[in-house]
């Protein structure tokens, strides 16, 4: 989409009290979440949304095989209601998130397809996976299933996400206003064609790690040169947050920012000098250009993998996502 909407503009800011209260507002006491999944994506928005306050944790069911994981440990102490049943979660639920890995989601659709309602809003959050998939799999049990597919990122945890959503074709607006209530209370969220969420998983979606990977380097430097390893880190972090929040604050373009810490025959200009010399820009482009192919490679695999999950073959057991 060339600019954002004004509904877009709204959730620009999101985490400020009055979207917060608005978040309140749409989504009742009533409505029920579910994950199927309960690995870290799943525990990184149950912490978000019961922190913004936009739903009660014992208003979440999730399910997971796999009883022992630390992450189902976590949602378990925040009061989240566990189960080792998709069809219990999705009995439970009105707004569905599934959570698991993309290899995964056509198993999860031939078990709980029967039990999908008008109610249901089918949040998808596997990397690569369409959603005309997910309908043509679920039109075998509803005529109109509404489903949503969105990309987000593990920062939901601490209310800073970065999510991109795409609307189903039976999907109506009111679902893609809850679906946006929902995420922004946890952060930026934003509308998007979906042919723009593979490149947004390799940007956002994959981008913490590349963070934390530029933060480890960082703090490496500081300490090479004498800093004590705990002061490296926090003020490499401190950094990253404050150039962050100078970026979204300003109307100014990256580049002039960058400019304005450089100062002529200065020190960052030589060190930026270093990073230019060992191909730091092309870099990044290509990470963000790997992550984004991989993510279309995992489609194509799963294409491939369809006529298996069609025999009933039981799925693997390292799903969650």
């Amino acid at each position: 989409m060339s600019g954002l909407t004004s509904r877009q503009k709204l959730f620009l800011r999101a985490g400020t009290s009055a979207v917060t209260s608005r978040v309140r507002s749409a989504t009742s006491s009533r409505m029920s979440v579910g994950f199927i999944g309960a690995g870290q994506l799943a525990h990184a928005l149950v912490k978000g949304f019961t922190a913004a306050g936009v739903i009660a944790a014992n208003r979440i069911t999730a399910s997971s095989p796999d009883t022992d994981l630390p992450t189902v440990t976590g949602l378990r102490k925040m009061g989240v209601s566990m189960t080792t049943s998709n069809k219990e979660t999705v009995n439970k639920s009105d707004v569905l998130f599934l959570a698991v890995k993309p290899h995964i989601i056509p198993f999860v659709l031939d078990e709980i397809g029967p039990d999908i309602e008008d109610r249901h809003l089918i949040v998808s959050c596997a990397a690569g996976v369409t959603i005309s998939s997910i309908e043509k799999k679920l039109l075998q049990h509803r005529a109109a299933p509404k489903v949503m597919r969105c990309m987000t990122n593990t920062p939901v945890v601490v209310r800073e996400g970065a999510t991109v959503y795409a609307t189903g074709t039976h999907a109506e607006v009111e679902d893609g206003k809850l679906l946006e209530q929902l995420m922004a209370s946890v952060g930026f969220c934003t509308e998007v064609e979906e042919d723009l969420i593979d490149a947004v998983t390799g940007l956002s979606g994959s981008g913490p790690a590349y963070a934390f990977t530029a933060l480890d380097a960082l703090a490496d430097g500081g300490v090479k040169m004498g800093l004590p390893r705990r002061l490296a880190v926090r003020l490499g972090a401190q950094a990253l947050l404050g150039a962050a929040k100078m970026l979204l604050d300003s109307e100014q373009h990256p580049g002039q920012l960058k400019d304005n810490v450089c100062s002529p025959g200065g020190a960052t200009i030589h060190a930026l000098h270093f990073l230019e010399s060992g191909g730091f820009r092309s870099l990044l482009i290509n990470a963000v250009e790997a992550s984004c192919i991989r993510t279309r490679d995992l489609w194509d695999d799963l294409e491939e993998e369809a006529p298996e999950a069609a025999t009933g073959t039981k799925p693997p057991q390292n799903f969650i996502c």
